[in-house]
């Protein structure tokens, strides 16, 4: 290792979560430095000479600095990570690549105001329109997910490996806001799978806020 990882960015964000769930699926030592939010930094001149985005997350490992969670998290896992839970061939790689790609494209802002009006706004100031077609859209993507997940354990394959990240981080705020889901089992299962896992645990499975 080059030098020691810190990984910039506040735990109760689900695109930092994606980056420390890898760290810790790869059992790599880093810092955690709390930013963004209520934290500020993102607008110092330190912090935008690493990201001139002024968001989060962004990595350091020695010298090098990289930003974009699902970014962040492919450069550690090819860098630190091993079989299984870094893919072998290309074409197992490129799958994990896939479900990465389309978990962002997939649910972007329905989710993302599904998930701000149930867990940042007051009950009395929640824009209902939004929740609701929030909930629909993203139990229809949640289902094509339960598709596939019928036929095998994880979205990378036979192993949970980094395709599973950022759905992953996404289902455990789906599954611990007071909202009606619809039954997918075969999601359902794959979730309790990854809440086994001390890593996800560790990187994941902080409070909702």
């Amino acid at each position: 290792m080059s030098g020691q990882i810190k990984i910039w960015g506040r735990i109760n964000s689900s695109n930092v979560r994606k980056v420390l769930w890898c760290a810790e699926e790869l059992k790599l030592s880093y810092q955690q430095i709390d930013a963004g939010g209520a934290f500020g930094v993102v607008d110092t001149p330190e912090f935008l000479a690493l990201n001139p985005n002024g968001r989060i997350p962004c990595l350091q490992d020695g010298e090098f600095t990289i930003y974009e969670s699902n970014a962040i998290c492919r450069y550690l896992a090819k860098k630190y990570g091993t079989v299984p839970f870094v893919a072998e061939s290309l074409e197992e790689w490129s799958l994990a690549d896939q479900w990465m790609d389309w978990t962002t494209f997939s649910f972007g802002m329905p989710f993302r105001n599904l998930f701000w009006n149930m867990v940042r706004t007051a009950p009395e100031d929640r824009d209902q329109a939004a929740i609701t077609l929030g909930i629909e859209h993203c139990s229809q993507q949640f289902a094509v997910a339960d598709a596939v997940l019928k036929d095998q354990p994880f979205l990378s394959g036979e192993a949970c490996g980094v395709g599973d990240i950022p759905l992953g981080c996404l289902a455990y705020a789906w599954f611990n806001m007071e909202i009606p889901r619809p039954d997918l089992p075969h999601l359902a299962a794959w979730y309790q799978r990854l809440t086994e896992r001390p890593a996800y645990q560790e990187g994941v499975m902080s409070l909702l806020t």
